[in-house]
């Protein structure tokens, strides 16, 4: 809890006028109203039970072979195979960024992949804007995790990252499913082990070559380099 001070401006000398005196009652009442919204509020996780939910992964793609500035696509079906709904499923990936040792850094954070988009909708800007990076519908406080809601059961939940890759390497890219987001609704597969997976992604230094079939006009994709 934070300490919250308010500070009233006073005469050295003599009685408040009658405005004065509203305004120092208004600056307390907002005072009081600080204070009660700092104390024994409702904890975040109250609504989230500690329970277990079965949960599973269906379908699970993102491309072995990537080049530098060349978009691709991660993409995680999650499905409820339980018989309870889940609170707000969600999914954490690790690696779309690493840990640089270049000194003087403000963020020793740096991506290897940009994120375009993330999953869920995508809010419509009430204004004529440029999108630029859009987050997604499904991002939460935590930078590497996106929540899409509830999940009934023998239902079926899409996450999809439309990311480029703008780091070369070879890099292994990690996801967990979870039920909620406060720690107390646990994901399980039907086996009682976590649900999770990994992949394994070759990033090229340069785009893949292409070649047009002289004859036909279509376009061949050639290997990366």
């Amino acid at each position: 809890m934070r300490r919250v001070f308010c500070v009233v401006e006073r005469r050295a000398r003599g009685a408040l006028s009658q405005a004065q005196s509203a305004l120092v009652l208004a600056s307390l009442a907002a005072c009081a109203l600080l204070v009660a919204g700092c104390g024994g509020g409702s904890e975040q996780n109250a609504a989230e039970h500690a329970t277990s939910y079965k949960l599973a992964i269906v379908h699970a793609s993102f491309p072995s072979k990537q080049s530098m500035a060349h978009p691709a696509a991660l993409e995680l079906q999650v499905r409820n195979t339980g018989e309870a709904t889940v609170p707000n499923v969600a999914i954490t990936v690790d690696s779309f960024e690493y840990t640089s040792s270049y000194p003087g850094l403000a963020a020793d954070k740096r991506p290897i992949w940009a994120i375009e988009q993330g999953p869920g909708p995508v809010a419509k800007p009430s204004v004529q804007s440029q999108n630029v990076s859009i987050p997604g519908g499904g991002q939460t406080a935590y930078v590497n995790t996106w929540a899409l809601g509830a999940l009934a059961p023998r239902h079926t939940q899409t996450f999809a990252w439309h990311v480029v890759p703008v780091k070369a390497g070879t890099y292994t890219v990690s996801y967990t499913v979870s039920a909620g987001l406060a720690g107390k609704a646990k994901a399980q597969l039907s086996s009682g082990g976590p649900v999770q997976g990994h992949f394994t992604v070759q990033i090229a230094p340069k785009p893949a070559a292409v070649h047009v079939n002289p004859h036909t006009g279509k376009v061949t994709p050639g290997s990366f380099h």
